[in-house]
């Protein structure tokens, strides 16, 4: 299994790095030209009216990315809800439900409890849930009509569409397009020949870019220079992960990091940027054996977690640590015999605040 990892991980690599063998590169940017012209078709389509988006009778905002991978989005959508609920609007969170057990329209939370669980929500619809008390969380394929439950069912005044950007059946009054700081558009090429979901050019719609990663526009310089590019005069805002609170797994009791500094601990992840879940522990100071690396979205199985309590056993590892992402896809299975550390993350703006809270007051007092 490490090799085959292993292996999987060079193709990764390859893939978003643009190192790929020539039949493999030359097989995707066939693809790739399909995939573009589907691509202008819509926009061809939305721009001749052909295709439209609805609109609802509250502000939408919407935050998304352009590539594929981990960019923040979830941590960034709690700052959007806790912004409108401090500008008075009562917020409620849309989303997909990417993964989740089965299809239709759902309420995962109401304002008073967790109503459905993390199967048959969606991993990351129900993180949110956990980290918003109070705040409905409603997923379906169809945004528009998950968005009419909310409001007619909740009375809520503001929706929050996680990972809607390429979402285009819905009208939406604020654009949050969210990228890595480092490295933020791979090999530069559409799908499925590089992780780009649309060309650069789409940065055009949006009214907010947040880079996350970086504490000042100098640490951005790919995504600066992409949006005075594609979007001038759009907000560039910084922002970086950091940790919100850990526990220990087997008894849900908090540790501060501080208290971990001394332990050698194996981490593991199955989220779509693991090289952030390893930066944040790095900063933290925390002594770590190699990350054992799962696939966004990943569902842990009983012998997955043994092998991986073998591991940290043949690495001398003292305890595993893992994100609160992966922690509720696998919080009902057998525990490792070692400590299982659980680390959450909250979204902190280090530059571009004010833009960020304007842009959010000008919405609210035009609705």
């Amino acid at each position: 299994m490490p090799k085959r990892r292993a292996r999987g991980e060079r193709l990764l690599r390859g893939w978003n790095e643009g190192f790929l063998p020539g039949p493999t590169r030359r097989l995707l940017t066939v693809a790739e030209g399909g995939y573009r012209g589907l691509l202008g078709a819509r926009e061809w389509l939305y721009a001749r009216h052909v295709l439209r988006s609805r609109r609802l009778p509250c502000p939408v905002i919407s935050v998304g990315n352009l590539t594929v991978g981990g960019t923040g989005k979830t941590p960034a959508v709690e700052v959007a809800v806790a912004t409108l609920a401090a500008l008075g609007r009562r917020p409620a969170v849309v989303s997909r439900g990417y993964g989740r057990q089965g299809g239709g329209l759902h309420v995962v939370a109401d304002a008073a409890s967790i109503r459905l669980d993390v199967e048959d929500a969606g991993d990351e619809p129900f993180l949110l849930a956990r980290r918003l008390p109070g705040v409905p969380v409603v997923v379906g394929a169809n945004r528009y009509e998950a968005a009419r439950l909310a409001i007619e069912r909740f009375g809520v005044t503001a929706i929050v569409l996680d990972d809607a950007f390429q979402h285009r059946t819905l009208a939406k009054d604020l654009e949050v397009v969210m990228a890595r700081a480092a490295n933020p558009w791979g090999n530069g090429r559409l799908l499925p020949g590089g992780p780009l979901r649309e060309p650069l050019a789409s940065l055009a719609r949006a009214h907010l870019v947040v880079a996350t990663g970086a504490r000042e526009p100098g640490e951005a310089a790919a995504v600066t220079a992409a949006v005075a590019a594609h979007a001038p005069g759009v907000p560039l805002v910084t922002a970086t992960l950091e940790p919100a609170e850990c526990w220990e797994a087997a008894h849900m009791r908090p540790v501060a990091l501080a208290d971990l500094a001394g332990c050698r601990l194996l981490p593991f992840a199955g989220i779509a940027s693991p090289s952030a879940f390893v930066a944040t522990l790095e900063s933290a100071g925390l002594g770590l054996e190699p990350l054992e690396p799962f696939a966004d979205h990943h569902w842990y199985a009983p012998e997955e977690v043994a092998a991986l309590d073998a591991r940290a056993a043949a690495a001398g590892a003292e305890g595993l640590i893992t994100t609160e992402k992966d922690w509720v896809r696998l919080r009902r299975l057998p525990l490792p015999r070692r400590p299982l550390y659980v680390l959450s993350v909250k979204l902190v703006l280090r530059s571009g605040e004010a833009a960020w809270r304007t842009a959010f007051e000008r919405l609210c007092a035009s609705a």
